[in-house]
């Protein structure tokens, strides 16, 4: 018989740990105990666990939040343990439990993840998970944008100033609104303001655009990132958001399994012989659902090889481009064919997007292969 595995659930915060500890598979009542987040308090718990442990497996599990996968990777430089980050979304939760206390947590935690109940998440590596927070910033930075462009306008609506001449942020629109006089000192204050900020978001997504070009070009995303730039409307910038997000392809099996992590499936209610589909599910990788319907947009146009597009194209192999072109077909007919059906256009748009996920997964799938038989 082997030795009894040790059980630990961890409540964290920026402070402190709240730490439910199992031995075994009997025992029922964890023992808890509230430990600082800081080195050497923690060295000290875990050469303790060790010791108490009789050289059994020491598991430790606590749920995806304040302190990243950073926690996972000190506690597992400090000694022999097993460290699992949890998806908070999937663990089981009673209805009817009105309070909530950090050891109750802690003791669930520990209880859940004895019994297999918990589901653990993909880890990335140091390298992935920072360049998955640039990627992420660009996008953060591009939604403060929108915000502030959207005050700017409707400032100057609520002042009766309302372009008629054409697109919004152009070079003819910024002139229009550098031209802008107000009677009033506290008008040109605010509006001077909202231009700056409006400015110093643009510098600040330019920068960052340069730093993605940047990262398309090391040698890690370098493969992924030229072949998903053959696809119609997917640039540098969305190219390198699929490849950070997804940064293990070969974790799905299917493509089902890739659309389910970006939440791009039904949600099912099924009870008897009744069996309700509702709307996607929303619940995986927001950038990346975002970023797949901003590119099913574009699918709408016919199939047509354009400047742009045949310079990303250049020098990529033919298999690439035949994946490319063989979802540019099948999205295009897909769209209309919804359209005329009378599908509204956001149902549209979620459903192109979805059949191009698997698309998505195909290219990135024949890459990984096709590297590691040239690695062989």
């Amino acid at each position: 018989m082997g030795k009894p595995i040790t059980w630990v659930g961890i409540d964290d915060d920026k402070m402190n740990l709240t730490v439910a500890v199992l031995r075994g598979s009997r025992k029922r009542e964890p023992e808890v105990r509230r430990i600082a987040n800081e080195d050497r308090a923690l060295r000290r718990w875990v050469r303790r666990l060790v010791r108490e442990s009789g050289g059994g497996e020491i598991r430790m599990c606590y749920e995806a939040g304040p302190n990243g996968f950073a926690l996972m990777r000190r506690l597992e430089a400090m000694g022999p343990v097993v460290v699992e980050v949890m998806a908070p979304s999937l663990t089981p939760r009673r209805s009817g439990q009105r309070v909530k206390t950090d050891p109750l947590d802690a003791k669930k935690l520990a209880s859940l993840y004895r019994s297999g109940e918990l589901r653990a998440i993909a880890i990335p590596g140091e390298d992935s998970e920072s360049a998955r927070d640039l990627v992420r910033l660009y996008h953060r930075v591009g939604e403060e944008l929108t915000r502030k462009r959207h005050h700017s306008l409707k400032f100057l609506i609520r002042r009766g100033r309302i372009y008629r001449d054409g697109s919004h942020w152009t070079d003819r629109h910024r002139r229009w609104l550098r031209a802008q006089r107000f009677e009033l000192w506290t008008d040109t204050a605010s509006f001077e303001e909202m231009l700056s900020g409006v400015r110093e978001l643009e510098d600040r997504r330019e920068r960052l655009e340069e730093r993605l070009e940047q990262l398309a070009g090391e040698d890690a995303r370098a493969a992924e990132v030229a072949v998903l730039r053959c696809f119609h409307g997917i640039d540098t910038s969305m190219a390198v958001t699929l490849t950070t997000e997804i940064f293990e392809v070969e974790r799905f099996a299917h493509p089902r399994a890739l659309m389910s992590y970006f939440g791009q499936t039904s949600s099912v209610y099924q009870t008897s012989d009744k069996e309700v589909r509702g709307s996607i599910t929303k619940a995986g990788n927001r950038y990346a659902r975002w970023a797949l319907g901003h590119v099913a947009k574009q699918y709408r146009h016919r199939p047509h090889v354009g400047v742009s597009l045949k310079r990303r194209r250049h020098g990529q192999p033919v298999w690439a481009i035949e994946i490319a072109d063989r979802a540019h077909h099948r999205l295009h007919r897909r769209h209309w064919a919804l359209l005329l059906r009378g599908m509204p256009h956001g149902k549209v748009t979620t459903a192109v997007a979805r059949e191009l996920t698997a698309f998505v997964w195909e290219a990135l799938t024949e890459t990984r292969r096709r590297s590691q038989q040239q690695a062989a």
